[in-house]
């Protein structure tokens, strides 16, 4: 992905208290008196990569980066099997982001995401239209059942290998039904070895996965560390297994 502008530092960070005991880590870059523009990172539970402060003027804009629940620098961890992610739905994550427009001052701002993110984003946009002013949206996901099975299952036909790898890390009377569900119960056992183990056949997949698109790149989700893999696949499979708690369409 090209990277027009320099990179910068955020001039300002911290955590949100969002109610349910969660806080989430937010940072602001760019022009203090610039055009807010929010960047919504995708996975669910992949953090924000940083590097998307580079895809904005830094003279123009006001650059607003955070890390949804449980992910990256946002607290508690998901990563931690004693955190639960009862309170982490994208309804809950729709309400962080307006408390977070709240807490910054912004009266309306840009959204910009892609996979994941867009999702997000189009919902934040049919509850609070009034407080977006464009939406810039990358590879855009909506998070469907056809798409979750898609994504899980159909694109065997596409990468049969990479993905019986995936089928085979589950215990063998797990691998004909749902795969999703399946990786949900690994990724919650209370045994760490099976949850890491887990995370790491997740996260392969989803490397083989991205690694033939455009932009994508091999290792892309599995050079993270033990935690943010753990974090990165349970909330994946947390939302996935539930559907996102969207209505299909």
């Amino acid at each position: 992905m090209p990277r027009p502008f320099p990179p910068v530092e955020p001039y300002a960070s911290g955590l949100l208290a969002v109610g349910d005991g969660q806080r989430i880590y937010w940072e602001t870059s760019g022009n203090p008196d610039g055009r807010p523009a929010l960047c919504v990172h995708g996975g669910p539970g992949g953090g924000g990569r940083r590097a998307s402060r580079t895809l904005f003027d830094p003279e123009v804009y006001r650059i607003v980066l955070f890390d949804q629940r449980g992910c990256g620098r946002s607290l508690p961890r998901a990563a931690d099997p004693a955190t639960g992610l009862e309170h982490n739905t994208t309804h809950h994550l729709v309400a962080d982001m307006e408390r977070l427009r709240e807490h910054l001052g912004v009266r309306r701002w840009l959204l910009y995401g892609g996979s994941w993110g867009s999702t997000l984003i189009l919902a934040y946009a049919e509850r609070h239209p009034e407080r977006v002013s464009e939406i810039v949206l990358a590879g855009v996901t909506t998070t469907t059942p056809e798409e979750i099975d898609w994504l899980y299952h159909g694109l065997r036909r596409l990468l049969p290998g990479p993905w019986e790898a995936f089928r085979d890390a589950l215990p063998e009377g797990e691998r004909d039904g749902d795969l999703v569900a399946a990786y949900h119960r690994l990724l919650n056992s209370p045994e760490e070895a099976v949850r890491l183990a887990a995370a790491r056949a997740w996260c392969a997949w989803e490397d083989a996965v991205i690694a033939h698109e455009a932009l994508g790149r091999p290792g892309y989700y599995g050079d993270r560390t033990d935690d943010a893999l753990l974090a990165f696949a349970r909330i994946c499979a947390h939302y996935f297994t539930h559907r996102a708690w969207l209505a299909d369409g």
